[in-house]
């Protein structure tokens, strides 16, 4: 398994979607949601899905924390429900119907749930244990190592343990029913500080 298994979606949402992350993303959240497309990529190669949408996939991954950009926060939406809507609004410019804007905003809700069920939205699920690698530091050994190595040797961790635990932090205190809260209260800053993917590669 490598990176160039996975090729980026050649169509107008996945490179809007892209151009809005540089643009709104540190480097460091940045390379998060990328290993976090590439997570979810492999993910459903070793676990052997079939027909997925990798196009909904990536946008959604690319997106799924935009909503901690102060440019897209909401102050009364939770973070995943916010950048789910920006993933609605990208995907109408580029010609999505109703149902399909309506799938990449849940599959962005659904990566904060703390499970999803596969067989009601294989590309949520996918995102959802993806995430929680790259976050929580869960299911490590799912991978291959070297996969896991090539990823974070092109997208490197930075200062992701920082920057994601005071946002999500940040957003927990100002919107005390949302899903960060639950993070939060669930250890998340301690999680990221002792993922195993911090000393991995």
């Amino acid at each position: 398994m490598r990176i160039a298994d996975f090729p980026v979606p050649d169509t107008a949402a996945a490179h809007g979607a892209l151009v809005l992350a540089r643009e709104y993303h540190s480097p460091s959240i940045l390379n998060h949601v990328t290993r976090s497309w590439l997570w979810a990529e492999a993910f459903a190669s070793v676990e052997g899905f079939g027909a997925i949408d990798h196009e909904l996939l990536y946008v959604a991954a690319m997106l799924h924390d935009i909503g901690l950009a102060p440019e897209f926060d909401n102050h009364t939406l939770a973070y995943e429900h916010a950048g789910g809507h920006v993933g609605v609004a990208l995907t109408a410019g580029a010609g999505w119907d109703a149902v399909r804007r309506r799938r990449v905003l849940d599959v962005i809700v659904e990566h904060n749930w703390p499970s999803v069920d596969p067989v009601q939205d294989a590309e949520g699920y996918l995102l959802e244990v993806a995430t929680g690698l790259d976050i929580s530091g869960a299911r490590p050994d799912a991978l291959p190592g070297d996969y896991l190595r090539e990823v974070l040797a092109a997208h490197p961790r930075l200062a992701l343990a920082r920057e994601f635990g005071s946002s999500v932090v940040d957003q927990a205190e100002r919107k005390p029913s949302s899903a960060a809260c639950r993070l939060v209260d669930g250890g998340v800053v301690g999680k990221l500080r002792d993922n195993p993917l911090e000393t991995l590669a």
